[in-house]
């Protein structure tokens, strides 16, 4: 009986959509909690008229930067995922000096990143050094400097796929841009522009760091370093995406 079901549950999966399977995957909501979502951003924007023009302006500038895109701008003023517990804000627009640092993360993102796995989500991108503190973080994090994105893919594979296929990445290129990569529990994972290093990596059979996964995976990758994939056009930040 219970195989016959199990049986019947592998069928209608595999005759399912793959637009309705997709659409199941969700990763972000193991870190996005109410008020860290779309209609959150929205409250929070609406709640002082100042911050449109401040949103508006890091969008502005994310455009002339040339990586407009990459991520929707909204997505990447999350601050931390603990923010209710810190007493913080869900969403922050940072000091204009760390916008450069954003820039150089999102162009290894949309360089090397997006090309293999497809569209990711960020779930924490800026946080102040209070917020940074409460949330357990590191006290040099690069967060603290808008450096560092926490994101997830958008497009389901499993912990060891994307471990296996961002330890390739990093491999080809963290070293030409100074990139760090770390990893979380699940399938969130961490990239800050400060420097080549790794970090949360271990080989499901044993081992550490990224040669642990790349044995175990016998992964290959093309080091020719692809193009930027980014929306040449400017984006209403306050639009849904």
């Amino acid at each position: 009986m219970h195989r016959a079901i199990a049986w019947l549950v592998l069928i209608w999966t595999l005759c399912e959509p793959a637009g309705a399977q997709a659409a199941r995957f969700n990763p972000a909501a193991d870190y996005v909690t109410a008020g860290q979502d779309e209609p959150g951003y929205r409250r929070w924007v609406a709640a002082a008229g100042w911050r449109t023009v401040y949103v508006r302006a890091f969008n502005d500038y994310l455009v002339a930067s040339g990586v407009a895109g990459i991520a929707p701008t909204w997505q990447l003023l999350r601050t931390a995922s603990d923010w209710q517990k810190c007493g913080a804000d869900p969403f922050e627009v940072p000091p204009t000096a760390a916008w450069p640092n954003i820039v150089a993360a999102l162009h290894y993102v949309g360089g090397y990143i997006v090309p293999v796995l497809g569209p990711v989500e960020p779930v924490s991108v800026y946080r102040n050094p209070a917020l940074n503190a409460c949330a357990g973080g590191a006290a040099t994090s690069t967060h603290r400097e808008m450096g560092a994105i926490d994101m997830v893919p958008l497009r389901p594979v499993s912990r060891e796929a994307l471990m296996n296929s961002l330890c390739a990445i990093h491999r080809a290129g963290g070293p030409l841009s100074n990139t760090g990569l770390g990893f979380y529990k699940g399938l969130r994972f961490h990239i800050d522009a400060r420097k080549y290093r790794e970090w949360g990596t271990q080989g499901a059979h044993g081992g550490h760091g990224c040669t642990a996964v790349l044995a175990e995976g016998a992964a290959s990758f093309d080091p020719s370093p692809p193009t930027v994939s980014a929306v040449p056009l400017p984006l209403d930040p306050l639009a849904p995406r």
